[in-house]
């Protein structure tokens, strides 16, 4: 008896200590998720003034612009939007890499728009990134009418900065804007017509605006250009403003008195009010464009009883030349931390050789009598099935290959255009501008190294001129009249992902096209299956996931 009882006692101390090595195992579990955000977006129309004039324009949750987005890196993003619009709508998450999460993009090629009086529940991480971001709605031409807000991703707890926490952050949206409405605009690029130049420029919805700070403080302030077409230059009166983040990638920390800001970029800055206490100007003005538009906002010292005075700072001397300058002095600071798959660490870009080069020139043709935009002669159309649904479902004759790796001088024809690449390929890419106009390029679901910009022609021989030591990771880039612009980029990021234009009359009528990253083997390692709420739409109707 006194031996079963030992057994028994035994076994009981053993069932014990594994039921507490269960419950510790669940805490930690429970511990280590990263926390879920949970939002309810509802976008609507709303009459408003930002120009003195009335107009139509969207907003999200009734504001404008809509709210913003603060979440810390790794968080759960739980979003049901709303769709409250006459049209199919969608946003778009302007830098976010939706890592193996193509399927909640936000863009035509990769989502079915959501219907009129119906909702979708985006679900996405802000997965090893930090930095400034923001959303605006990728379908129709509804850019043109609002819809758009920041997103500031913060470092985790505990993980350091490479620079002192500020006192406080401000977000500045700034861009360009047109009293006309969004319908109109989209009507007017639809029978072949170019956009007019805008009517004005906004800062956060409105045309002043203005931030306070304590004196001796220093304040960050997170500027995007969410505007359809105009490059601004932004700069504080009698303040510098020091860079330490551009678009999620932590620079090498440089004091500038004016900074060029291209459409879809986005940055962050440190400005200490070190002045004597009053008001002061703060400028935005588009560039490269004859006419220019500025708007204006203050900087108040809290203690401040003297209005701005003198002249508003001035645009810097030059255009090309000296914006192609400050973009070069944007290094990578390769010390820092990186919010992201460790990049610098388990291999360096400027040691790879490229799997496969492109040169990707842009150009203005008529097509059928139309002013079309297109990339090597291919100008992009959507289609009713969503690329990554046409994908998945083996559905054929919704997308094709239609454009070569580099210029032809083949008539130029449109299409639904997407460029076959393979996950872990590592690509060179030149952005070719034989234009006279400034151009933008973006890339969803990465980031690239912006090795090289240059004047003219690009040819083989620019490579001697490429930055392989410290390029900027970002993912916008802009490209100079009659230039070119190279970015070498690493795809680790399986899906279909949207390569475009961000001046987005361009985007609209076709400078655009879809990075197929493909692997033949499936796996959850690799990418996601398709969400529960997956709409089905076109080709795609009536298919199971």
């Amino acid at each position: 008896m006194k031996m079963a009882s030992r057994k028994t006692t035994s076994l009981l101390h053993l069932l014990l200590l594994l039921g507490a090595l269960t419950l510790l195992s669940s805490l930690v579990i429970v511990k280590g998720e990263s926390p879920y955000k949970f939002y309810t977006w509802t976008a609507t129309y709303g009459i408003i003034s930002p120009l003195g004039v009335p107009q139509q324009v969207i907003l999200i949750n009734g504001q404008f612009p809509g709210p913003k987005l603060d979440v810390v890196t790794n968080d759960n993003i739980i979003l049901n939007l709303i769709n409250k619009l006459d049209q199919p709508f969608l946003l778009t998450w302007n830098g976010i890499k939706q890592r193996k999460n193509s399927w909640q993009d936000g863009v035509l090629g990769t989502n079915c728009p959501i219907p009129p009086n119906s909702n979708f529940t985006y679900k996405f991480q802000t997965k090893d990134q930090i930095g400034t971001f923001n959303y605006f709605p990728s379908t129709a031409f509804h850019k043109a009418a609002g819809g758009f807000g920041a997103i500031n991703v913060y470092a985790r707890p505990g993980i350091p900065i490479p620079y002192p926490v500020p006192t406080a952050d401000f977000t500045l949206l700034v861009g360009d804007w047109f009293k006309t409405n969004h319908k109109t605009l989209q009507q007017r690029l639809d029978s072949g017509g170019v956009l007019p130049f805008p009517d004005g420029m906004l800062i956060n919805g409105q045309t002043q605006t203005t931030f306070s700070g304590d004196q001796g403080k220093t304040y960050m302030l997170r500027i995007s250009n969410v505007g359809l077409s105009s490059t601004f230059n932004f700069r504080i009166q009698g303040h510098t403003m020091k860079v330490v983040e551009v678009e999620g990638s932590h620079v090498i920390q440089t004091d500038y008195d004016s900074l060029d800001i291209h459409v879809g970029q986005s940055l962050a800055v440190l400005v200490t009010l070190n002045q004597s206490p009053k008001d002061y100007y703060m400028v935005a003005s588009s560039r490269f464009v004859r006419s220019k538009l500025s708007v204006m906002g203050l900087l108040r010292y809290s203690n401040s009883h003297v209005p701005a005075s003198g002249d508003p700072p001035a645009l810097p001397p030059g255009e090309l030349v000296w914006s192609m300058r400050q973009a070069r002095t944007f290094r990578w600071n390769l010390t820092a931390n990186a919010a992201r798959p460790n990049p610098q660490g388990s291999f360096h870009y400027g040691k790879i050789t490229p799997t496969k080069s492109f040169v990707f020139a842009n150009s203005a043709p008529l097509i059928n009598g139309k002013q079309r935009y297109a990339v090597n002669g291919v100008s992009y159309v959507n289609s009713e099935t969503p690329l990554k649904l046409a994908d998945h479902f083996g559905i054929s004759g919704v997308f094709t290959n239609a454009i070569q790796n580099v210029p032809s001088n083949s008539p130029p024809t449109v299409a639904t255009s997407v460029v076959q690449t393979s996950l872990h390929d590592f690509l060179e890419i030149v952005f070719q501008n034989n234009e006279k106009s400034m151009q933008s390029w973006h890339l969803d679901g990465y980031d690239f190294w912006v090795v090289g910009f240059g004047s003219g022609q690009w040819t083989p021989a620019k490579r001697s001129l490429y930055n392989l030591v410290d390029g900027l990771t970002r993912h916008t880039t802009q490209v100079y009249p009659n230039s070119w612009t190279a970015i070498l980029v690493s795809l680790d990021n399986q899906g279909m992902w949207n390569m475009r234009s961000a001046i987005w009359e361009r985007q609209y009528s076709g400078q655009q096209f879809y990075l197929r990253v493909w692997n033949p083997v499936q796996s959850l390692a690799n990418e996601y299956n398709p969400p529960d709420n997956l709409q089905l739409c076109g080709k795609a109707v009536g298919l199971h996931p």
